[in-house]
């Protein structure tokens, strides 16, 4: 119980972390950050998966350790299962809000891909973190059930311990997915592939060389992409051709806002 109820005060204080992060995420952009300030949600979701790591899994496993080396038997678990049956309660209402809120336009998808592929931070780490209090309340529950049934106290020490490992694994998975979107991670190969196509799909164009992409805030990527045109295309033509390439793309990728493409000649054969 002490575990969860750990887990419950860090899942509190990360919402109010990530609301945080998401306010911050919307500021204007200015000369300092010319590119406004949307990777700040990403560091604040770094934050809340270090926290859930340390604070809620490191914290839960210590105090297992401590009740599997000195075990205290469970006298009257009543209340235990009412708290536990109304965070299940929550928990589980939270968990479905969000599991809608990130299905919404991903029906074509299968979920574990669409959670993979996904750049919102505000969603998915809301949907690991209550699929993981969920696991830990049944885990919580079984520890206090066969300590008291089964006369082994130390069974309770077990499920605190199972808690921290479970979140630790949850932290671990945002942590690494927080990392790459916080140092310029890409979109996906398949994506960046459909990008050259559809810039070598122009006549004028002989070459496209590997789109450069880059997530600033989830539903916004920056697009540097190099194009070699025939020599013998004029300033307007590059200028219109560029404008359709722009066009075709955002189009195709609506979340690709900011488009840079530098553009040069093929030298003539000597």
């Amino acid at each position: 119980m002490l575990s969860e109820g750990i887990h419950s005060l860090v899942d509190s204080g990360n919402g109010v972390l990530l609301l945080l992060g998401l306010h911050l995420s919307k500021r204007k952009a200015d000369r300092r950050h010319p590119f406004g300030y949307g990777k700040e949600l990403y560091f604040w979701s770094l934050i809340v998966a270090v926290l859930i790591f340390g604070v809620g899994g490191g914290v839960s496993i210590y105090e297992g350790i401590l009740h599997v080396l000195n075990p205290v038997p469970v006298e009257d678990p009543f209340w235990n299962y009412v708290i536990l049956g109304a965070a299940a309660v929550f928990e589980g209402t939270s968990l479905v809000i969000a599991l809608r809120q990130f299905w919404k336009g991903k029906e074509e998808k299968q979920f574990l891909a669409a959670l993979r592929t996904s750049r919102d931070p505000t969603t998915y780490t809301v949907i690991a973190e209550d699929s993981a209090a969920m696991l830990g309340l049944a885990a919580a529950a079984l520890g206090i059930y066969g300590s008291h049934r089964l006369g082994l106290p130390v069974l309770d020490g077990v499920a605190s311990i199972v808690i921290g490992l479970l979140l630790c694994g949850v932290a671990t998975l945002l942590i690494h997915q927080s990392r790459g979107l916080l140092i310029g991670e890409a979109m996906a190969l398949e994506t960046t592939r459909e990008i050259r196509r559809i810039a070598e799909g122009e006549g004028e164009i002989c070459r496209a060389g590997a789109p450069l992409t880059m997530y600033f805030v989830p539903g916004e990527v920056l697009l540097a992409l190099d194009v070699e045109f025939d020599p013998s295309i004029p300033a307007d033509g590059v200028q219109a051709a560029v404008r359709r390439i722009e066009a075709a793309i955002r189009e195709r990728f609506p979340d690709v806002r900011r488009i840079y493409i530098e553009a040069s000649s093929v030298a003539p054969a000597s």
